[in-house]
């Protein structure tokens, strides 16, 4: 019987964002997608995955936001956890000037309505900006989960607290894969976890990826590989 992994996907993201990692991985783990819980409370969203989550004790891999949320989790409850992996994600709170563009595409859903993400907009969130089918990709998650959705999990971003001290008190193997140039990413939240002592594997790549999943598979794939080996 195969290992189950379950993976919690990003803002906007749904299983489509792992379609190329399942084909690396699927002949070694069971590979679950589980979906943002419609909430913009966490506490709330990880006891609707506590009942989820059907086995004593799960791995659990989030992607962004969803990585923030499996971290979340985790530190809630550490006894329903085996292992805990992060993709493009920090255990940081949110900042003001985060908070504050995210109150600005607020505004501008009220002026113009939900109208999905632009062409060039999807664009700059790859490294790979001639990847025409991960564009495509992006554009049609975005606009398939909605307005609710995005009203939703956007707002949940607002209330991001540092998890960092909680984490560290965990005995279970838990990793962060991020890039180095990722614009997305807190990078003061980064910065400390470079410099603390800590047992938390830090893996990172050079470029600029935020989206590894669909732009760095085989990579991403490997290092899940290894992180089940612990």
């Amino acid at each position: 019987m195969k290992e189950k992994i379950y993976l919690i996907p990003g803002l906007m993201t749904d299983n489509r964002l792992w379609s190329r990692i399942i084909p690396l991985l699927e002949n070694d783990y069971e590979l679950v997608h589980t979906s943002i819980p419609h909430s913009e409370d966490f506490d709330e969203i990880i006891d609707i995955l506590f009942n989820e989550f059907k086995e004593e004790k799960v791995n659990i891999l989030g992607f962004s936001l969803g990585g923030y949320i499996a971290s979340y989790f985790a530190i809630t409850y550490p006894n329903r956890v085996n292992r805990l992996f992060t993709v493009a994600a920090t255990p940081g709170n949110s900042t003001e000037a985060e908070i504050e563009r995210r109150k600005e595409k607020f505004v501008a859903i009220e002026k113009e309505g939900f109208v999905g993400l632009s062409y060039e907009k999807a664009k700059s969130l790859l490294e790979k900006q001639n990847d025409e089918e991960s564009i495509k990709i992006i554009q049609d998650m975005f606009m398939d989960l909605g307005k609710e959705s995005f009203i939703s999990q956007l707002t949940s971003t607002f209330y991001r607290k540092d998890l960092f001290e909680d984490l560290i008190n965990l005995s279970i193997p838990i990793w962060f894969f991020y890039s180095k140039n990722d614009r997305l990413l807190n990078q003061e939240a980064i910065k400390k976890l470079l410099l603390d002592n800590h047992n938390m594997n830090i893996i990172s790549r050079e470029g600029t990826s935020h989206n590894i999943p669909l732009e760095v598979p085989e990579l991403l794939s490997n290092e899940i590989k290894k992180w089940m080996k612990v």
